[in-house]
């Protein structure tokens, strides 16, 4: 009890180790490292995104229930930001006599006079105001996800723009659909109205009490991204801007992402090999391009259980996949089968432990916002662990994006130093299929040889040894520091 107690007070020293203040003026002060020191975000975001558990879908109690969890589980250690996914304003048809949703996107939006998007009626009966005040009343922040562009039936009913003498039939461009959702049109940002009407947006997202706002089908449009930033910096309130999905992106592009303060540099990241292998791929890509107030995000932590909103139809064997489905219901084979927004069906995450600690240890290094997908009311004690571990959120909130230092055989070893110590953490990951041997050298950890050094196995909790043994796509996570 005792140990549990100092483990406890330890990651909230580490964790609060650096002041969080908000930019409240237009001339913010630069400190002798040049680095804006009153900016939004000086480490990466900590917080629970919906998606990975409840898709678009999510709801009113199953809200309430997360938000309550979230205060009593993750914030005493640091994690601060609620975040709910897509779907909000969505008035859902329903499956009979449940809150499933029978119908992947919502085909009705719940929209006011102005064609800004209001909450959903079907899944928030009471709003979103007694979410956001909950959330403020326990010391968190609240985020909420947005799609770019306007919505089509703002289009169609040609609702005005607040404040000016335009419509939505003025500023949105119809040629311009998100691929994955048709709910909305993009916006030419060359019309006149059209930076107004983003104003709009943001300033009733300020007006609720929003804090975070992860916007969705926006990082191959520089000019919307520009136009978001500058409402938000128009409004009277600090709003973290995370930018989605990332498997788009144009380096060229760098300069307009950092006007956000999150990047996501992947696409969906789900609990398989898969999105392991494309984290580590858009790790490499994107190493070092981080900045104080801007993190290379590698989407949510899919922990726990997932997909709570859609069970597996009875009528479907175990082991069927999405995309058999899909197949099977375009050839006519399956009828009155509803495939909905995520991967799979309701599960607990199906990542082995091994993947588990690389999955965590690779986010820590990398300095990725650690947004916490699976349902926190059933959250199971190992995930429970792995997102809580002093010295996960000690590497993670140093704010450093760690570097490749050794590619050899299968074996990667990644190196983040501590900022201004001759100390840092090593992740050495095994991305094979069988448990790999190797000599451990200071120059392989990417270390002065002529330095002398403790090294640590973080997961072991022991001296690291000289020859290491790392299992099938595992990791061992190193704490180093000058004798």
């Amino acid at each position: 009890m005792v140990r549990a107690l100092l483990i406890h007070i330890l990651v909230i020293l580490i964790v609060n180790c650096t002041p969080k203040v908000y930019q409240d003026d237009a001339h913010p002060t630069v400190d002798d490292t040049g680095h804006d020191s009153n900016t939004i975000a000086p480490s990466p975001p900590l917080g629970w995104n919906s998606f990975d558990s409840y898709g678009v879908y999510l709801h009113e109690e199953a809200a309430m229930a997360n938000l309550e969890a979230f205060s009593k589980k993750l914030a005493p250690y640091g994690y601060e930001y609620f975040v709910i996914d897509a779907g909000w304003f969505g008035e859902f048809q329903l499956q009979s006599g449940t809150m499933y949703p029978a119908e992947k996107h919502a085909k009705v939006l719940n929209i006011d006079d102005y064609g800004l998007l209001q909450p959903s009626k079907t899944y928030f009966p009471n709003g979103l105001k007694p979410i956001i005040e909950r959330c403020h009343e326990l010391g968190l922040k609240f985020g909420i996800h947005l799609m770019r562009g306007i919505p089509r039936i703002a289009y169609e009913r040609d609702t005005p723009i607040k404040g000016t003498s335009y419509t939505a039939r003025d500023v949105a461009d119809t040629s311009s659909i998100c691929v994955w959702n048709h709910q909305n049109f993009g916006v030419d940002m060359s019309k006149p109205g059209a930076q107004e009407f983003y104003n709009s947006l943001i300033n009733q997202m300020a007006e609720w009490g929003v804090d975070f706002l992860k916007y969705d089908d926006l990082v191959p449009y520089p000019d919307e991204i520009e136009a978001i930033a500058s409402a938000i910096d128009q409004c009277d309130r600090p709003i973290i801007l995370s930018l989605s999905p990332g498997d788009h992106l144009v380096a060229e592009n760098l300069q307009t992402f950092r006007r956000a303060n999150m990047l996501r540099v992947t696409p969906d990241i789900w609990d398989d090999q898969k999105g392991i292998d494309l984290c580590f791929a858009a790790w490499r890509k994107w190493q070092g391009s981080e900045q104080l107030g801007f993190w290379i995000d590698m989407d949510m932590i899919p922990f726990g259980q997932l997909q709570m909103m859609s069970p597996r139809p009875i009528q479907l064997d175990s082991q069927i996949t999405k995309e058999e489905v899909s197949e099977m219901i375009n050839k006519g084979e399956l009828q009155n089968i509803e495939l909905l927004a995520g991967k799979g069906w309701k599960r607990w995450s199906e990542f082995n432990r091994n993947q588990m600690h690389t999955f965590i240890t690779m986010r820590a290094l990398a300095a990725s916002p650690l947004m916490m997908g699976g349902d926190l009311p059933t959250l199971d004690s190992l995930s429970f662990s792995l997102i809580t571990n002093p010295h996960i959120l000690a590497c993670n909130q140093n704010g450093v994006m760690g570097h490749l230092v050794y590619d050899q055989q299968g074996i990667e070893i990644w190196n983040t130093p501590e900022k201004n110590k001759d100390a840092g953490w090593i992740g050495i990951f095994n991305r094979l299929e069988n448990d790999m041997k190797i000599d451990i050298t200071q120059s392989k950890l990417g270390l002065e040889e002529a330095q002398e050094y403790v090294l640590t196995d973080l997961w072991k909790g022991e001296e690291l040894d000289e020859e290491v043994t790392i299992a099938s796509q595992g990791v061992t996570f190193v704490r180093y520091n000058i004798k």
